[in-house]
């Protein structure tokens, strides 16, 4: 499970970087929302994804109330799935 987990996150990660840095971008600048919609949905399936897993194996991995927090705020920051990756699945 928590091999799946890994992938969801690296996933999850990679989306929501194309998602804010490369579709928003081209959305605003011009005009062009088709990357956002494209991109749009897998990154709303991986991201609850994420979640649902990360509380799957929370007692698996044995993290306390505040890895838990941490981990769950990493989904919506820049980069945080990496750093949760390395600090909490390795």
């Amino acid at each position: 499970m928590k091999n799946i987990f890994r992938i969801v996150s690296f996933l999850e990660g990679i989306s929501y970087l194309l998602l804010l840095f490369v579709a928003v971008p081209i959305k605003y600048f011009q005009g062009n929302d088709s990357y956002v919609k494209m991109l749009g949905m897998p990154h709303g399936i991986l991201f609850m994804l994420y979640i649902v897993l990360a509380i799957v194996i929370q007692k698996q991995m044995k993290w306390n109330f505040k890895d838990m927090v941490i981990v769950l705020l990493a989904s919506i920051l820049p980069f945080g799935t990496f750093y949760v990756d390395k600090k909490y699945l390795q």
